[in-house]
């Protein structure tokens, strides 16, 4: 088939399947029990040959810090786990069980109605900063020396993982959302959840701060607050339906985070999976490893705003997520946080304290709104820090 029938055949079927309005979950309540072509990464069958071998992972506990302990053993903690691996386990969080209990139930309650009950809801556009669908991810071009036809098809054709998104913006003035779009599952649970998030990130931005060397002396608690002022206003909630062929999707492609860091509530399911790096000088591109859920945690992981403004202390690691059961729907809640200083004039780079002749700067400084817009030129799965990166001399 040419590239512009394989488009147009694409489109048609993702339009078809916008239109149900039921999302993965319409799926698996009609029967299902094959994968339709719109879920099948390249590599993964859409020819319908013999599926390949799962996503293989090795076992392997990120670190845990403990906010019960004297803040003069944590900070070591989030710098060791910061600086490591990028990601974490937080226990003694703050953010009380049934809250986080209360939101991830809501979420999976409202996934779970009956379609008619949530069809309303389907959309691709945030309507009043909330949205519901499933968020397609625009593939890049195979670099395996495909013909420019295929490389062009495989780039425009639309790839959908096996996950639906309850996605909501909070925030003040014009950004503010209107809380009445929000499922009536969800009305009371998310913002509460959200208000306590907020200050568990505002605690975790201070630790965060805190443990950057800044020469050996730190830069003190209040140094990213101060310099671009902490937020979590964006929320996103995933629901992944169990699956007749786990294999052979995705839950997300391979991707770091464009957000200083990320908090994540997951439910005991599991499938979050973070590339461990190799040693420099190592070579390749690391091990996937599984993040096995913890009762009672929050995950915390490093993004690439904060890689870029610790000058590369902070490591932000690539993530994906597998789906592991067809039996069993895993739920997860993310909220992102991020400067609230987003005008075109407000600069980020490399915080000063931190340079030295030995490590200069690594990045030039660069504002939100050209930040988040290499990233959405650069995909889904790819980091776009390196367009930001000062050339060694």
């Amino acid at each position: 088939m040419a590239a512009d029938e394989e488009r147009d055949a694409a489109a048609a079927s993702l339009a078809e399947f916008h239109a149900s309005r039921a999302g993965v979950r319409g799926l698996v309540e009609s029967g299902a029990t094959a994968v339709p072509p719109l879920f099948l990464p390249p590599g993964r069958g859409r020819e319908r040959s013999p599926p390949p071998t799962p996503p293989r992972a090795t076992a392997f506990a990120i670190p845990t810090v403990d906010l019960s302990l004297p803040r003069s053993a944590t900070v070591p903690l989030v710098r060791a786990a910061a600086t490591s691996c990028g990601f974490f386990h937080v226990t003694s969080h703050g953010v009380p069980r049934g809250t986080v209990a209360s939101a991830v139930a809501a979420v999976r309650a409202f996934h779970e109605q009956p379609a008619a009950s949530r069809s309303p809801c389907y959309s691709l556009a945030p309507v009043g900063g909330v949205a519901y669908s499933t968020i397609p991810i625009q593939q890049p071009p195979p670099q395996d020396g495909s013909s420019s036809d295929h490389r062009a098809a495989t780039a425009a054709s639309p790839l959908l993982p096996w996950r639906d998104s309850l996605v909501v913006r909070f925030g003040p003035g014009p950004e503010a959302p209107d809380l009445g779009r929000l499922p009536a599952s969800c009305r009371d649970a998310l913002p509460e959840y959200q208000r306590s998030l907020t200050v568990f990130g505002k605690e975790m931005a201070g630790l965060l701060s805190e443990a950057l060397s800044g020469g050996g002396g730190g830069v003190g608690a209040e140094r990213l607050e101060r310099e671009m002022q902490v937020e979590g206003w964006l929320m996103a909630c995933h629901y992944y339906p169990p699956c007749p062929e786990p294999e052979r999707v995705v839950g997300s492609l391979e991707h770091t985070d464009p957000s200083l860091f990320t908090v994540l509530a997951q439910d005991a399911v599991g499938g979050l999976q973070v590339r461990r790096e190799e040693e420099e000088g190592g070579g390749g591109g690391g091990e996937w490893v599984d993040v096995a859920p913890v009762a009672g945690a929050l995950v915390v992981n490093v993004g690439d705003v904060l890689k870029m403004v610790s000058n590369e202390e902070y490591k932000s690691v690539e993530h994906r997520v597998v789906i592991k059961s067809s039996q069993d729907a895993r739920v997860s809640i993310a909220v992102f946080f991020n400067p609230a200083k987003r005008d075109a004039s407000d600069l980020f780079g490399p915080l000063p304290e931190l340079l030295t002749a030995e490590r200069p700067a690594r990045f030039r400084r660069f504002s939100v709104p050209e930040f988040m817009r290499s990233r959405r030129e650069s995909g889904h799965g790819k980091s776009s820090i390196d367009s930001f990166r000062i050339a060694a001399d």
